[in-house]
């Protein structure tokens, strides 16, 4: 069971793919429910699904159009730049303390870090090591960090080994996440929550191999407005809560 045979790169609309984003998506809004003033912190498990489910993805789509044109994958880059400006207030708004940057400049940096490994053109290689620098500089700034922004090359180079390499994007996602932090709370939902981040990519690989005969909504660029919105929209339900 490998990578390359069990993803097939093709350029049709991709369902699991499709499937994985939506999940993905669920898995960030339970995540933040977790902020709208009930008491939900176990919520935090199935959250720690989302930004691997995220990061998966891009290498999926990387993987995907590996010899198309880069136009497209520019746009992609466009669309997450851009979408990282128009989050920030609505994301600050929503989390009042946070201490990092909205998750979409991590994603951003992790493209780049990706296709640059990819592919062997200049440009490709010096944006690159440029994300790779402003990655290991703003770490602290970053949502996951530097770990955050190599997930998804960890998770690109599953597709060309076997499947058990799953656990090396899986090591990297508990590094992002904190890992000394919840290993030392010792709480259920903390250790729950780092098997959590052990398993993911390795869900997502497996959820992509088997689920080629599904066919969700497909998630098109209107996507992008998703993640600013849901703040606003539970922004609203804490405020009606309370």
């Amino acid at each position: 069971m490998h990578g390359t045979e069990t993803i097939p790169a093709k350029h049709a609309r991709d369902g699991a793919l499709d499937l994985l984003k939506w999940l993905a998506l669920l898995s960030m809004v339970l995540d933040h429910l977790r902020y709208v003033g009930l008491s939900l912190d176990g919520l935090y498990v199935p959250g720690r699904l989302a930004f691997p489910w995220f990061c998966l993805a891009i290498a999926a789509n990387l993987h995907r159009v590996k010899d198309a044109p880069v136009t497209g994958q520019w746009r992609y880059l466009g669309w997450l730049l851009l979408f990282s400006v128009i989050s920030e207030v609505p994301y600050r708004l929503f989390i009042d303390d946070a201490d990092t940057l909205n998750v979409l400049p991590t994603l951003a940096l992790g493209l780049l870090v990706a296709r640059g490994w990819q592919q062997k053109a200049l440009v490709d290689r010096g944006l690159a090591l440029i994300a790779l620098v402003l990655g290991v500089v703003f770490s602290t700034q970053l949502m996951f960090g530097i770990f955050g922004v190599l997930l998804p090359l960890a998770m690109l180079l599953v597709f060309s080994r076997p499947w058990y390499f799953g656990v090396l994007p899986g090591l990297v996602c508990v590094a992002a996440n904190q890992w000394q932090i919840l290993l030392n709370s010792g709480s259920t939902v903390a250790l729950t929550g780092l098997a959590a981040c052990l398993i993911a990519p390795l869900a997502g690989v497996v959820l992509l191999r088997h689920a080629q005969n599904v066919s969700p909504p497909a998630m098109r660029r209107w996507a992008y407005a998703l993640y600013p919105v849901h703040f606003l929209l539970l922004l609203l339900v804490r405020q009606i809560i309370a």
